[in-house]
């Protein structure tokens, strides 16, 4: 297959292109830098000619809830739009368990994501996946001051973002679903936990310190309503032996 994926450079992109190219996919990475703007679609309808489906990953640290709507909304309909334009049959989008109980201007954003993706013309599937076991070496760096690293009281079940690569993989390969999945990890993880276990398989001397933060989105964070429900697939690698993969290289 031909396959394109949009924020192919990020976290889980990078991961979505190395396992694409090892399963044999011939790849488009759609980047500024390979002359592609998917906010105003420049370059996008030409990179996307032959192209058999489109892996949406793209990701803007924000939130706030103006920037990540437009940022998002207007992504997604230049890329639909594009993708309409050169005959893509299959759009698959990366989003996040829980984001339509959880008051967020980030969440805000990726909801908007989804509905331009369903309010579309091309067949779509949707992956809604948990934070990932990344999430935690992220936070560390992000919140950590010094010494002390304050860390949100969390609670989530996270999965390897490998994982997420592969099923979204698994997705672009299959027919259209037009429908909403999810993945999730194989167990339940406190976030202070997590980011103190990877400082010190790290060596970082820091002191964590949990913050019950106020708020209806910190509330959602800590009272299990980003956990999944329903039906949904569990992961294989938990937080611990993926803990030990990475800092044993």
């Amino acid at each position: 297959m031909k396959i394109a994926i949009a924020g192919g450079t990020g976290c889980v992109g990078r991961l979505v292109v190395e396992q694409a190219r090892t399963r044999g996919h011939e790849i488009v990475v759609l980047t500024r830098s390979n002359g592609v703007d998917l906010m105003t679609g420049h370059g996008a309808e030409t990179a996307l000619a032959g192209v058999d489906a489109v892996i949406d990953v793209l990701n803007l640290s924000t939130m706030d809830r103006d920037r990540a709507v437009s940022f998002y909304g207007t992504t997604s309909a230049v890329l639909l739009e594009a993708e309409r334009k050169a005959g893509v049959t299959h759009h698959v989008a990366l989003s996040i368990v829980g984001i339509d109980t959880s008051p967020s201007g980030y969440y805000e954003g990726k909801l908007a994501q989804e509905r331009a993706v369903k309010a579309g013309e091309v067949p779509w599937t949707i992956l809604r996946a948990t934070q990932f076991h990344e999430f935690a070496p992220q936070m560390l760096a992000t919140l950590r001051k010094g010494p002390i690293a304050p860390i949100p009281v969390m609670v989530t079940q996270p999965v390897a973002a490998a994982e997420v690569a592969a099923k979204l993989l698994d997705l672009a390969e299959g027919q259209p679903r037009r429908d909403t999945l999810q993945l999730a990890g194989p167990a339940r993880e406190r976030l202070v936990d997590m980011v103190r276990s990877y400082g010190r398989a790290t060596g970082a001397n820091v002191l964590y310190v949990p913050l019950r933060l106020p708020g209806a989105s910190m509330v959602a964070m800590r009272d299990g309503t980003l956990l999944p429900t329903g039906t949904y697939e569990t992961g294989r690698e938990s937080y611990a032996e993926w803990l030990r993969r990475v800092t044993s290289r």
